[in-house]
């Protein structure tokens, strides 16, 4: 498996193409899931785990791989309910998500492939099993399920006491923000409520939507009416990876429209490993903030208001 992950960083040629690469891996039954390569570092056999009192049901221990601790969610446990047996060989995959490390538990890994985010889609509305969901996309003839991992991760931290917006008791109105406006782009429903709630406490206006594709018909829809926000926009927020169009084409495709390319694009993503900032300047984005700080999203909006 060390193999499947090697030179992860020539990867990076993808961004701007909306092309992705997804590591595909299965829970409990035949069923595959999938994640996005650029948020793993690498994958391994489950090593041994040290169980941690009062821990979420869903950690299943704690280990030590290069010379950090980390702790292994079991996703099957986090998405479904249904743990993954210990006793049977089970792989883990360590991953950086949100600026902390962590190994999710899974029952084995199948192989990386390349796709375009056009044949990735949003999951079918009023799916039962679309609640951990953010995209699902064909490969070989069957429907794969790309887990939404923040709200998974966001679930199992706040059954911890530990509150990603704990510090935005800190936030207060902006006087100079009630006449501006932000579109936020996010395929993730807690990503997009984290935003608004921080969004809202400064008093500025936002439109949220929920992939690139939407983002870019909802700016060029603006640009042809005289009434719309574009002319009080103050930026565009966007994640990165997203179904149908990606945060990095997104940005290409502003850069490209002569009425919109002067636009302020901050991408804001999980994926907060150093490369991406390579790849932010590479697509012509102005900013990129590692989620989720409310208190330092909240200072870059805000010193684009001005003095």
């Amino acid at each position: 498996m060390s193999d499947m992950m090697q030179n992860i960083d020539q990867r990076t040629q993808l961004a701007g193409r909306n092309l992705m690469e997804l590591l595909l891996f299965r829970l409990n039954g035949r069923q595959r899931f999938g994640i996005n390569v650029f948020k793993v570092r690498e994958v391994l056999n489950t090593p041994k785990l040290v169980r941690v009192p009062k821990a979420h049901p869903a950690i299943r221990g704690i280990t030590h791989i290069r010379g950090k601790t980390i702790s292994v969610l079991d996703l099957s446990l986090a998405t479904t309910g249904r743990p993954l047996d210990l006793s049977q060989p089970t792989s883990i995959i360590v991953t950086e998500y949100n600026r902390q490390v962590q190994a999710f538990l899974v029952a084995g890994v199948d192989r990386i492939i390349n796709m375009s985010w056009k044949d990735v889609l949003p999951p079918p509305s009023g799916a039962y099993n679309a609640t951990y969901l953010t995209a699902i996309a064909k490969v070989d003839g069957e429907m794969v399920q790309i887990v939404d991992v923040e709200k998974v991760l966001d679930e199992v931290n706040r059954a911890g006491g530990v509150d990603p917006l704990q510090r935005e008791e800190e936030l207060s109105a902006n006087p100079r923000a009630e006449n501006h406006h932000v579109l936020v782009a996010d395929d993730s429903v807690v990503a997009r409520n984290q935003i608004k709630r921080t969004l809202e406490k400064i008093g500025i206006g936002l439109t949220l939507v929920k992939d690139g594709e939407e983002a870019l018909g909802t700016l060029k829809a603006w640009a042809d009416d005289p009434e719309s926000p574009l002319s009080r926009l103050l930026l565009v927020i966007s994640d990165i990876e997203m179904p149908r169009m990606d945060g990095y084409t997104l940005t290409t495709e502003i850069r490209q429209d002569e009425r919109l390319k002067g636009l302020h694009i901050l991408l804001h993503s999980s994926m907060s490993g150093v490369f991406n900032k390579d790849l932010v300047a590479r697509v012509g984005a102005d900013d990129f903030l590692a989620k989720f700080s409310p208190v330092e999203l909240a200072e870059r909006v805000e010193s684009m208001l001005g003095a």
